[in-house]
């Protein structure tokens, strides 16, 4: 039996974000915000967060630096009910840190790496890794240092019998190096948006870049905001659109929906009803500011999902404390 349903590596920081700055930034000048929130951060730690409070034993793998950041982002990411037991604290590290600056519909994103360059398959134990039902790695790009073991890493997962999901994120230096088409041979599920997808499939158009890398991967779900959500098995294809809500902040939304996704899919339900309440996950991550917020509101989380996901395979209601 294993102790965890989901096993997740990935990096691990705050974010800083910054609202209702000018639409244009000039140099030397000094531009005023109009508020201010330091939230937990990262893709890997959203995802986990948000996907314990859906009521799932979630262990956690991942490198911080020995400074106040670090420690902040551990004791929110335990709250959510995490096992956070296998985090490690690098001596004369510092923790990374993401600036976010939103612009309208779209955001300046300013990170820096810090510690989550520095994880690498020393710092993995694997007997606690692949004590899961599934394994889950975001921020492909960003995780320099265990990169080059990402690939065995998954191999092993799949011959320990776990599935696997992938969500790449942007690569800042934009060069979507040929390696990370090796490791999509042990990937199950890959969820880029639309952006990434047609860079990883090396393609300017949608359907083109879902054709070819549909063939890759077991399970390819394209997620594209507010137009909703494709997911291809083989040649079947399935579409899904969010619910329609006032969006507070779309920080984060992505991950949630990979946190949701995921929910259903290791519960064996079917693909249409994974997508549905994926865009269900994700629409509630944007009611609040930051990627988190939304799910640490119980009244508020556990009601949006009673009004918007009952009947795809979910109850509506998430776990009311944290898992695990």
């Amino acid at each position: 039996m294993a102790s965890f349903d989901v096993s997740v590596i990935g990096e691990l920081n705050l974010d800083l974000i910054l609202y209702g700055l000018p639409q244009s930034l000039v140099l030397e000048r000094e531009h005023l915000a109009s508020d201010l929130s330091i939230t937990l951060g990262s893709s890997s730690a959203i995802f986990a967060h948000n996907l314990s409070y859906l009521g799932n034993r979630v262990g956690f793998s991942s490198c911080i630096g020995d400074d106040p950041f670090g420690e902040i982002c551990v004791e929110r990411l335990s709250a959510s009910g995490v096992d956070v037991s296998h985090i490690k604290k690098l001596k004369g590290k510092t923790t990374g840190l993401t600036v976010i600056l939103p612009q309208r519909k779209d955001r300046y994103i300013l990170t820096y790496p810090g510690a989550m360059y520095e994880m690498t398959e020393r710092e993995l134990d694997q007997s606690f890794l692949f004590n899961a039902k599934h394994l889950h790695l975001s921020s492909y790009f960003l995780q320099k240092g265990i990169r080059p073991q990402l690939i065995d890493i998954f191999r092993k997962a799949k011959e320990a019998g776990l599935t696997t999901s992938l969500d790449t994120n942007d690569d800042p230096e934009d060069r979507w190096s040929g390696d990370i088409q090796l490791l999509l041979k042990y990937v199950d599920i890959l969820l880029p948006n639309e952006r990434e997808l047609c860079k990883l499939a090396q393609a300017k158009d949608l359907e083109q870049a879902a054709e070819s890398l549909s063939q890759k991967v077991r399970i390819l779900v394209i997620k594209r905001g507010s137009q909703g959500a494709m997911a291809r098995v083989g040649k079947e294809k399935y579409l899904a659109f969010p619910p329609v809500v006032d969006v507070v902040d779309p920080v984060g939304a992505g991950d949630t929906f990979d946190a949701g996704f995921v929910h259903q899919f290791i519960r064996g339900a079917k693909i249409e009803d994974c997508l549905k309440f994926a865009n269900c996950a994700g629409a509630l991550s944007v009611t609040r500011a930051g990627g988190t917020e939304a799910f640490r509101d119980a009244a508020h989380r556990d009601a949006f999902l009673r009004k918007h996901a009952a009947g795809h395979g979910q109850s509506g209601t998430a776990s009311s404390k944290p898992a695990g």
